[in-house]
């Protein structure tokens, strides 16, 4: 009888154990993914697919060999916070976090699981890595740092008479602020003018886009996630004043402004989905991997011919 009872107990405490081990890795043989998106516009979506994508060529569809649990913050940074913690509490297995706010508000809430970043200009001065080159911790990824001197460069190119540039961005986010302050030195470069056009809120952007009417010549709009979602807005206001503006990625041309010389954030979240495979099969850790960049060579010219039409601005020759 004792024998018996004894018998019963380890079997007890080997299930304990089972158990214990399944919710802190992988569920049923599946590797789960938990997935932040701060907010939906053209670049963040781009990202995602190129990272689901990567994942796929590598033989890891969702719902076979991963799981994916995609989530979006809708550019509420308490949003992000409840995304964060409930992916940390789901035991997820690896967490990719899109956008600098979403990838700060995992980094406030697990220091053990495996986290990627894409779309963060600088993962080291958002306080996500010990440094770009070594991580050191948990968290790892992609940086979306843009041209932006070329980006300026274009400018005076399409713009050759333009004196005074805003700089328009979101005061809060860390990403943008970083590439105010290279587009300042930029625009210095090119003995351009600045002033900071800053918004908190999308109730704002309009109001300061017209504000801007008549007193520069142009526009930059950096990777910026609040301006990104609002690009439409910008755009009317912007184009129907003949205030042109040089954008920070492809999506945002393309949902109004002049032009761009970007990255690709396709490909930048498939480089980010070729670490969650080295990741998922054990070949690489956070800690070791240092953040990636797609090259200056692999980053593309856009031109909106029909704004450019409508602003009467004749494209060089050998932007064409």
């Amino acid at each position: 009888m004792k024998k018996r009872n004894k018998t019963l107990v380890i079997l007890s405490i080997l299930g304990l154990i089972s158990t214990a081990l399944t919710g802190c890795g992988k569920k049923d043989g599946v590797f789960t993914i938990g997935v932040s998106q701060y907010v939906e516009h053209a670049a963040l979506d781009a990202s995602y697919k190129g990272f689901v994508d990567a994942l796929a060529e590598a033989g890891y569809v969702d719902g076979e060999k991963i799981k994916i649990d995609y989530q979006n913050a809708q550019g509420d940074q308490s949003n992000t916070n409840t995304i964060a913690t409930k992916l940390v509490n789901d035991n997820n297995d690896l967490i990719l976090a899109i956008a600098t706010p979403s990838a700060q508000a995992v980094a406030n809430a697990t220091k053990d699981i495996p986290v990627l970043v894409t779309a963060v200009t600088d993962p080291y001065d958002a306080g996500l890595v010990e440094s770009n080159e070594a991580p050191g911790g948990n968290i790892s990824g992609t940086s979306d740092l843009t041209p932006v001197r070329k980006q300026f460069e274009l400018l005076t190119q399409l713009i050759p008479d333009a004196k005074k540039v805003a700089i328009l961005y979101t005061s809060s986010e860390t990403n943008s602020k970083i590439q105010a302050q290279i587009a300042r030195e930029a625009a210095e470069e090119f003995g351009l003018e600045t002033v900071d056009a800053t918004v908190s809120n999308t109730n704002e952007i309009q109001q300061v886009v017209e504000s801007l009417i008549g007193k520069v010549d142009a526009i930059y709009a950096p990777t910026d996630n609040l301006i990104a979602k609002a690009m439409p807005t910008v755009a009317m206001v912007a184009n129907s004043s003949e205030l042109p503006i040089i954008c920070g990625e492809k999506g945002m041309v393309e949902s109004g402004g002049l032009a761009t010389y970007g990255i690709d954030y396709y490909e930048l979240g498939k480089l980010t989905g070729q670490q969650a495979v080295q990741i998922i099969e054990g070949k690489a850790k956070t800690e070791d991997m240092p953040i990636g960049y797609l090259a200056e060579e692999d980053c593309e010219l856009t031109i909106n011919e029909d704004v450019a039409k409508q602003l009467g601005i004749e494209i060089p020759g050998d932007l064409k």
